[in-house]
């Protein structure tokens, strides 16, 4: 993995462009680091995840370190989505809104990790599938919640049990990207967006990813009584009341995260 923080962006690369950066085993303990460090530094209000090159965002699981330990696969597959699922748990919890940018290929973990994101913005020549029956496996990565949210159990389940490839625009239709650019405008439209949430009133945002997060699991009731507790801890930060005094005042606000 590749990692860097600048102008409040945590930048995220799986960097195995010759594997068309599948997930090993040092992959996932990586990532699983690199997002510890993120889930601890108040400076950063946008997180970006990309891969190497333009051929894959993430092929999954790297399925050649499985056959070369398949006398300990169990242990290692356990290992490995350990930390995987760590990681993603926090990423979904953070308050600075995460964004995947795919270019190419997002299969089986690949599609689990783009699924979990915020944010999804995708080249015109990516492709997802979720390619885990294919050999005789189940999903991993969070995607079985995500996913099944995001595009619905019909469509979740015809991805998994026929492995169908779809299209940057059939994600687009689906729900399952945000938008879908040129591939040469991929980098500076991710750029843009990061720019733009980074400048936003973090804590807001991460109280927005809290909200959508648990209303699935919630009755209108407690939905609403989840909104209270988050828009009243959220009146009394620097952000709300400088975003108060703005608008009052007819002014752009200027949000510092806090």
């Amino acid at each position: 993995m590749l990692f860097n923080v600048k102008d409040n962006i945590a930048r995220i690369t799986i960097n195995r462009e010759n594997s068309f950066n599948a997930i090993n085993g040092q992959a996932a303990k990586d990532l699983h680091d690199i997002v510890n460090l993120i889930a601890g530094d108040k400076n950063v209000r946008a997180v970006v995840i990309a891969g190497s090159g333009n051929k894959a965002f993430c092929a999954g699981g790297d399925i050649a370190e499985f056959h070369a330990n398949k006398d300990r696969l169990e242990a290692l597959v356990r290992e490995m989505t350990g930390y995987l699922h760590i990681a993603i748990s926090r990423l979904a919890w953070l308050d600075a809104p995460v964004i995947a940018a795919v270019s190419g290929a997002a299969a089986g973990a690949g599609l689990s990790l783009a699924a979990c994101c915020d944010l999804v913005i995708a080249s015109e020549t990516a492709k997802f599938t979720s390619a885990y029956t294919r050999i005789g496996l189940t999903p991993d990565g969070s995607s079985t919640y995500f996913l099944t949210r995001v595009i619905g159990r019909r469509r979740a389940l015809e991805m998994y049990l026929t492995n169908r490839t779809i299209t940057a625009q059939e994600a687009l239709e689906w729900g399952l990207v945000n938008r879908v650019v040129p591939s040469a405008d991929l980098q500076k439209e991710v750029d843009q967006l990061a720019k733009d949430l980074a400048a936003g009133p973090t804590l807001a945002h991460g109280g927005v990813k809290r909200l959508v997060l648990m209303s699935p699991n919630d009755t209108l009731e407690s939905q609403m009584e989840r909104e209270t507790r988050e828009i009243t801890r959220m009146i009394g930060t620097k952000d709300a009341q400088d975003g108060i005094a703005a608008f009052v005042g007819k002014q752009k606000p200027s949000f510092e995260g806090r």
